[in-house]
C-alpha cells in the first residue's frame, strides 16, 4: 500500500454507501484526511449503508474524517458543504470527488419536471457549486484535483434503427444530465490549464453493482457483465493523482485501468487477486 495522498484534504460526495464510500476508503488508505457528505447519516433508510457506517470504516485507517450531511438537491444546504468539510479536516481541499447522483428513470415523453429538476441538480449544479467553492483554495496552492463521476448512459444512440438496451429510453434524461457534467468537466479543466488543477471525469465501461443500482435494476445487471468497485475506484484514486497534463478529460474506467498500466487494488489498498486481465470484458 502506498501513501500517495498523505498530507492531503479530500471531499468525496454521495459516500454513505456504493462507489462514494469506496473511494472515500481508498483515499483514507492511502493516506487522505477525508471528508464525507451524503443524505443519511444513521442506517434505516430504504437502502443499505450510511455515513456513520463509512466513516466508521474509515477511522480505521488513523486519518481525520469528517462527517457532513447534506442533500446536494438543494442549493443553499450544499453552499455549506465545502466550508464544513474545510473546518472538520483543518485546513482547504486537495481532492474534490463529486459522485453523488441522482437517477431517476422516465419516458422522455412523460417524465415530470420535478423529477428533471432533481437530476439536473444533483448531477449538474452540485458537482459545478463544489467546484467552485474548492477553486480559490487550489488556485491558491497551485494544485487540485477535481474527479467527476459521469456515465455513459451521456452516449446518444444512432438510429434508427435504435439499439436501446434493456432500460430503453428510461434513461434518456439522466444520460442527459450526465452529457451536461461531461462538457462542465471539459469545459473547466479548459479553462484551468495551467493553474495546477486538474478537472476530469471518469465513467464506468460497464455497470457497478452498488446498493442503488441493486434496487433500480438489479435483475438486469445480474444478468449481464458487471465491473466491480475496486475497478472503477482504481480509475477514481489514480485521477486524483495524476499529473498536471490530464485535464479537462474524459475517461472510461477500465480503459484507463488497462492504458496506464494500473494494479486494481482492494479498497484497503492490498492488490486485489483477480483470474482476468484487466479490460478484458466489456469492450
Amino acid at each position: 500500500m502506498t501513501a500517495r495522498f498523505t498530507g492531503l484534504r479530500a471531499l468525496v460526495t454521495g459516500a454513505s454507501r456504493g462507489i462514494g464510500a469506496a473511494v472515500a476508503e481508498r483515499l483514507a488508505a492511502e493516506g487522505a484526511d477525508v471528508a464525507i457528505t451524503a443524505r443519511t447519516l444513521d442506517t434505516g433508510g430504504a437502502l443499505p449503508g450510511s455515513l456513520s457506517e463509512t466513516a466508521a470504516r474509515l477511522d480505521r485507517y488513523g486519518r481525520k474524517v469528517g462527517v457532513v450531511v447534506a442533500d446536494l438537491t438543494d442549493d443553499a444546504v450544499r453552499a455549506r458543504v465545502v466550508p464544513e468539510a474545510v473546518e472538520a479536516l483543518g485546513g482547504p481541499l486537495d481532492i474534490l470527488v463529486n459522485n453523488a447522483a441522482a437517477a431517476i428513470h422516465g419516458e422522455v415523453a412523460t417524465v415530470a419536471l420535478r423529477r428533471r429538476r432533481v437530476m439536473f441538480e444533483a448531477n449538474v449544479h452540485a458537482p459545478l457549486d463544489l467546484a467552485q467553492a474548492v477553486l480559490p483554495a487550489m488556485r491558491a496552492a497551485g494544485r487540485g484535483w477535481i474527479v467527476n463521476v459521469t456515465s455513459r448512459a451521456a452516449r446518444s444512440w444512432p438510429g434508427p434503427p435504435f439499439e436501446l438496451g434493456p432500460n430503453r429510453t428510461t434513461i434518456a434524461l439522466y444520460g442527459a444530465s450526465k452529457a451536461a457534467l461531461d462538457r462542465v468537466t471539459n469545459g473547466l479543466g479548459a479553462e484551468l490549464v495551467g493553474t495546477g488543477v486538474r478537472v476530469n471525469g471518469v465513467a464506468p465501461r460497464a455497470a457497478v453493482l452498488t446498493e442503488g443500482a441493486r434496487e433500480l435494476v438489479g435483475a438486469t445487471l445480474e444478468a449481464g457483465k458487471v465491473e466491480s468497485s475496486e475497478e472503477l475506484v482504481e480509475a477514481v484514486v489514480a485521477l486524483c493523482a495524476c499529473p498536471e497534463d490530464v485535464t479537462g478529460q474524459l475517461h472510461v474506467s477500465l480503459d484507463l485501468v488497462a492504458d496506464w498500466g494500473l494494479t486494481v487494488h482492494q479498497l484497503d489498498g492490498s492488490p486485489r487477486v483477480s483470474d482476468r486481465p484487466i479490460g478484458s470484458e466489456h469492450r
